[in-house]
């Protein structure tokens, strides 16, 4: 099985699909991309990582920040996607700040956890919006929220804490049978 192959059917097994710029990113991964230290800022981690929590907040199960989920975007941004690539996910992490500046008078860090729900509910929209637009042209730049929220899934289905904890996990699968019923509200399971 090829790399490519690999990634999307992870990506099916999420329930999500991966844009062709991360696919492409992901294929060409090999560590020699440049690096960009903005990322390894402090500040910058720390906004990644309530980013990645308020996406995938602990439940039941850890969420984004138990299975470091910032550490991967930062390793994954660095390594993988181009210069072009990475600088429209700084600035998009600035548009999310001045987002919340805008609207609720404080800086991301600084807001509760329900508005910032609110607050990125609403860039998703934008994100939806700016994907279906008509006016869309080869080479436009990926939104940066969709680079954050694919990001954040498959670093954290990839995770240990979501393999095994968020998804049914058997360390070592018995024989194969491919049809066991569904009930809703099962996890899905770790491939």
């Amino acid at each position: 099985m090829h790399r490519r192959d690999a990634i999307r059917n992870v990506a099916i097994l999420l329930g999500t699909a991966i844009s062709a710029s991360t696919l492409s990113a992901l294929e060409s991964c090999t560590g020699s991309a440049p690096k960009n230290y903005d990322l390894h800022k402090p500040e910058t981690k720390a906004l990644l990582a309530e980013i990645a929590e308020t996406i995938i907040p602990t439940t039941s199960t850890p969420g984004a920040k138990a299975a470091k989920v910032d550490e991967f975007i930062v390793v994954m941004m660095n390594d993988c996607y181009k210069k072009s690539d990475q600088d429209v996910f700084l600035d998009g992490l600035k548009k999310i700040d001045a987002a919340s500046q805008k609207q609720f008078k404080k800086n991301f860090m600084d807001i509760t956890p329900e508005q910032r729900t609110e607050l990125l509910t609403q860039i998703d929209k934008e994100r939806v919006e700016y994907n279906k637009r008509k006016d869309k042209k080869e080479g436009d730049p990926t939104h940066y929220f969709q680079y954050l929220k694919e990001l954040t899934l498959l670093g954290y289905f990839t995770s240990k804490e979501g393999a095994t904890q968020a998804l049914r996990y058997v360390p070592v699968p018995g024989k194969y049978e491919g049809c066991i019923p569904y009930k809703k509200g099962d996890k899905a399971w770790a491939v």
